[in-house]
């Protein structure tokens, strides 16, 4: 499911008006539309993978959507897979071979919750 959202990027790649292709390079911070098509496909893999990474983790600490009420529970998961995407967009994008960009994109993400590095 994550590498068909980096096809239907490719695919509708030639469809964007240039004027929409410059905006959004201009406020994602990218210099080339390679390393444009490579942040949304980190992007997307990091996405899906918090979501799904993030109930087994909640399961190895103990807490389980039976054992308390929803209002509890969903602040929880939501807790979990921002963390979980923290963690997993510097590892992707290391891969990916955008470390420097996506440190940064980190930095950016973190003094947004108040942490500074």
């Amino acid at each position: 499911m994550v590498t068909i959202s980096g096809f239907v990027l490719l695919s509708i790649y030639d469809k964007i008006p240039p004027f929409a292709m410059a905006l959004l390079r201009r406020i994602l911070k990218v210099e080339t539309n390679y390393q444009f098509v490579v942040v949304f496909i980190v992007f997307s893999i990091t996405g899906m993978g918090a979501v799904f990474i993030a109930r087994p983790m909640m399961g190895w600490v103990g807490i389980d959507y039976e054992q308390m009420s929803w209002y509890t529970f969903w602040p929880l998961r939501i807790l979990f897979m921002t963390i979980c995407y923290q963690i997993m967009l510097i590892i992707f994008g290391t891969i990916a071979g955008q470390r420097v960009y996506f440190w940064r994109v980190e930095k950016r993400m973190l003094r947004r919750f108040g942490i500074r590095l």
